[in-house]
């Protein structure tokens, strides 16, 4: 376990989906209110969205954003959100530093940075349209309470929001409650959530009238899972987990039976009824870093890890109690799998991702093996984007920018090959026949002439 969080890289990743488990893509419409979109999947049920882009090309917008972050934009209506952090002075002289123990001693990484200095948790308001700031919001200003790796971000969880109301997340820095006017509605503290220095990546999800956080830190003394009223921010469950540090994000199956909160893992990949925090089932764990977000379709929710074992483990929900060795666990699999982003599930397949950008195709009913070494047409690095689908194509960003769209089915073809010219590390959101991608300085809008026209015509 040492020397697996000795190399650790921070896990940027970063819900609801609908009342049935979907069997192909997540639903429609203008909006892409949290982490991976309607139903947290990163999937789109829109056409005529963009395949070809530049710096310039079918380029809407392209708004500089201050300071940086690897939170998602979320989209709900003509609003955009996300979060960023910006570095100030030199931390006090009284600041203490945490300290991380593993095994009795005390853990330093090399790579830990952040601490030495003051910062500004920042969330913004931009008008989708124009890319214009409408509003920005201070959530907290001052020392941080831990590291972060130097490859991560303290803005990388993704707000959520229901439409009236958005929630952002800062790790031990707190969740904040903002309405669409920018009103601080209200704020709480987390306490202190370590995560070995590495930074905080889970983001928060809605369930009816609950916000939820997944809050596993360290060795896994003080992890727990928490529910909150989204109007007041007052506790309605919480719930202690046997888990050490993770940075996934869980998701919300609907079956015809019940309503199930999945969530990840390294000791155990546990199901809770998230109206009540009352645990359903649980599985062993991956047994290894939890950072991708768990993909859901076709009767089958798949969670998976990238580091140090890749391991992905396909389980039917409906379980109870202890579900290894039962008709619940459907199969496993142990190679393809990236450090940081997530898979993603679309139609009949789930798409697998090394760190190199190399796919893996299965049948995610089966485990069956479609396809395996499908490649990009250049040399690169993909730590942050997960994948995102539309219109029988899947989009792979890497952390150079490039983002390759890719032939979704049982035979890997590459489409078209496309560069906003700045380092991305974060998943493309979709909304109103737009694509937007945050790169390390900048938001662009990105869609195609013929939707330029189209909103043109309707701000007139």
């Amino acid at each position: 376990m040492k020397r697996a969080l000795m190399t650790l890289v921070f896990a940027i990743i970063v819900c609801s989906i609908s009342d049935r488990m979907p069997a192909t893509s997540a639903s429609g419409g203008s909006n892409w209110p949290q982490w991976r979109g309607p139903e947290g999947q990163g999937i789109s049920a829109e056409k005529n969205l963009p395949t070809e882009w530049s710096e310039t090309k079918n380029v809407l917008w392209k708004s500089a954003i201050p300071g940086r972050g690897f939170s998602q934009p979320i989209i709900w209506g003509n609003r955009i959100f996300l979060t960023t952090d910006i570095d100030g002075g030199p931390a006090p002289a009284d600041y203490k530093k945490p300290s991380h123990l593993i095994a009795g001693k005390e853990f330093n990484h090399p790579e830990w940075t952040g601490t030495d200095v003051t910062h500004t948790f920042k969330v913004l308001c931009m008008d989708r349209d124009s890319g214009k700031i409408l509003w920005e919001k201070t959530a907290y200003e001052g020392t941080v309470y831990d590291y972060r790796h130097k490859r991560g971000n303290y803005a990388a969880p993704t707000p959520v929001t229901d439409g009236k109301l958005v929630f952002t997340y800062f790790g031990s820095e707190g969740i904040y409650c903002y309405d669409f006017n920018g009103k601080l509605i209200w704020k709480k503290s987390m306490g202190q959530i370590g995560t070995m220095g590495m930074g905080v990546g889970t983001s928060p999800i809605l369930h009816e009238n609950l916000v939820i956080l997944q809050c596993d830190e360290d060795m896994g003394k003080n992890s727990f899972i928490v529910a909150m009223d989204k109007k007041t921010g007052k506790e309605a469950w919480r719930v202690a987990r046997p888990v050490q540090s993770s940075w996934t994000t869980p998701v919300i199956v609907k079956t015809p039976q019940r309503t199930e909160m999945i969530t990840s893992g390294n000791e155990f990949l546990i199901s809770y009824d998230p109206a009540t925090g009352k645990e359903l089932w649980r599985a062993d764990g991956l047994k290894s870093h939890a950072i991708a977000t768990p993909v859901v379709g076709n009767g089958v929710v798949i969670l998976s890890s990238g580091y140090p074992s890749k391991v992905i483990v396909a389980v039917r929900p409906g379980g109870s109690g202890k579900i290894d060795g039962t008709e619940n666990v459907l199969w496993k699999y142990n190679k393809g799998t990236s450090y940081v982003p997530s898979p993603i599930l679309y139609g009949d397949y789930v798409y697998l991702m090394s760190d190199a950008g190399i796919l893996t195709c299965l049948n995610a009913k089966t485990g069956e093996v479609i396809y395996e070494g499908g490649r990009v047409p250049i040399a690169t690095k993909f730590y942050g984007a997960s994948p995102v689908a539309f219109d029988g194509k899947i989009l792979l960003t890497s952390d150079d920018g490039d983002t390759f769209v890719i032939k979704a089915g049982p035979k890997h073809e590459v489409l078209a090959s496309n560069s906003v010219g700045e380092p991305v590390r974060t998943s493309i959101a979709i909304a109103d026949g737009k694509l937007f991608i945050r790169g390390d300085k900048h938001l662009f809008c990105v869609t195609n002439k013929s939707n330029v026209a189209v909103n043109t015509k309707k701000a007139d």
